[in-house]
């Protein structure tokens, strides 16, 4: 992402139905810091890509890797958000595996995890389709999450 995207991510993750599982959508303000910490991160192989739709070439959500500190030491999740409009294609499912096997092959990362509310099952269908169980349920940043987890074949 760079700060061009900025006015398209907003559509994303400004919008109240698509960031149901937040707190609340993202002010403007809110996503131009979004976009800033995830350039910030890509020098270390980390941080959500935008999700282009290949027919149009129009941003239509992010995804990417990112290390999460959520009960002990960081864990690389898979992270991902896709405009509500766009949802139910499998396009998560395919940029959530794409950054699966980036971390393992790319990052060597021993497993990956994602971090999902309980009340979302779509998410929790990509997560489960990539092949992540839950692992554990956690209270984190004032809500319950289940952390789906996978680990690399032959990693503990």
């Amino acid at each position: 992402m760079t700060p061009h995207d900025a006015p398209a991510l907003r559509a994303v993750l400004g919008d109240e139905e698509t960031m149901r599982w937040y707190p609340r959508g993202f002010t403007s303000a809110e996503v131009d810091e979004w976009i800033t910490r995830q350039i910030s991160r890509y020098p270390s192989g980390a941080g959500l890509l935008g999700l282009i739709l290949k027919s149009t070439g129009q941003l239509i959500g992010d995804c990417g890797p990112v290390w999460q500190a959520i009960d002990g030491p960081a864990e690389l999740e898979i992270g991902y958000h896709v405009h509500l409009h766009h949802r139910n294609q499998g396009i998560a499912t395919e940029a959530a595996l794409a950054v699966r096997d980036y971390a393992f092959s790319t990052l060597g990362c021993g497993h990956v995890v994602s971090i999902i509310r309980p009340e979302n099952l779509p998410s929790r269908r990509v997560a489960e389709k990539n092949g992540l169980t839950v692992d554990r349920v956690v209270f984190w940043r004032g809500y319950d999450h289940c952390i789906y987890r996978l680990a690399k074949a032959g990693a503990p």
